[in-house]
């Protein structure tokens, strides 16, 4: 008796990633198989059916996957970066932590998508009725209030005018991060990593920088007349400091200018160029 083949058979454990793709593109189904981290990067794989599947840290960077079933697929951590997944079923896909740079997302199904944690940037495509903004999802514009992004690898992110008022941030690695206009207000930013960080105009007024890498961030125009704390943040060759900026910092009380940041061992008082 015949038997059709099924998604199971389908298996990263025991195939490698070239058999897999073969498989998927001899129209085998992947349906709920298991293909961690399996490696598609750059493959046509239009129109497979992988619904139910495994996929947490897949890379389909740069892959075609244009009406591709994935419902309900669990993507966390896959890399996405540039897949053209125009016409793609995605309802009720976990795509948590997944990377959409540059991904091509026109006409596809986000029904009940996951995308907290997912990170979109300028050349992102979504569908047209697709609110992405207001989805969880990290990249400009985004608004992001309250949000809880605490220990987050945001590094080179773009958030640029992302609404971030309250964010939790604390220990967040945001080194090169485009923060460029971003309403940070309030936000917990201590112990965060913001090394090379564009805060250009940002708004930073109540924000907590309380042990914060801030060195050779550029803080040109930034607003932050009031912050909760600076107590051991270091402000090491920060660009865009004015002096009345420096004076402003350097009033703060002498208790917070002479803790220690715990990673760069400087105090803030020795990094704003405070003698000891």
């Amino acid at each position: 008796m015949h038997h059709e083949q099924t998604g199971s058979e389908i298996d990263r454990h025991t195939q490698s990633s070239q058999q897999i793709f073969e498989a998927l593109a001899a129209g085998q189904s992947g349906a709920g198989a298991d293909l961690y981290q399996v490696n598609l990067r750059g493959r046509a794989l239009n129109q497979v059916d992988l619904r139910q599947a495994t996929l947490i840290r897949a890379d389909f960077s740069q892959a075609d996957l244009t009406a591709t079933n994935l419902a309900g697929a669990d993507l966390r951590g896959a890399s996405l970066q540039g897949a053209i997944l125009k016409d793609a079923n995605l309802t009720g896909a976990c795509l948590s932590r997944v990377d959409l740079s540059g991904a091509d997302l026109s006409g596809a199904n986000l029904t009940d998508v996951k995308m907290q944690g997912v990170r979109y940037d300028r050349y992102t495509i979504f569908p047209a009725d697709f609110n992405y903004k207001s989805s969880g999802a990290i990249g400009p514009g985004a608004r992001l209030n309250g949000a809880n992004l605490n220990t987050a690898n945001l590094r080179y992110v773009d958030l640029q005018g992302a609404n971030l008022l309250g964010a939790y941030l604390g220990g967040a690695d945001l080194t090169q991060a485009n923060l460029q206009a971003a309403r940070l207000s309030q936000g917990d930013l201590r112990r965060a990593f913001l090394t090379g960080a564009c805060l250009r105009t940002a708004g930073l007024n109540g924000a907590n920088l309380a042990g914060a890498d801030l060195r050779a961030a550029d803080l040109t125009d930034v607003e932050f007349d009031r912050l909760e704390s600076i107590a051991g943040a270091d402000f090491s060759h920060v660009r865009g400091l004015t002096d009345e900026m420096r004076s402003r910092l350097l009033s703060y009380p002498a208790q917070e200018l002479e803790t220690y940041n715990s990673f760069t061992r400087r105090t803030t008082g020795e990094s704003l160029g405070l003698e000891r």
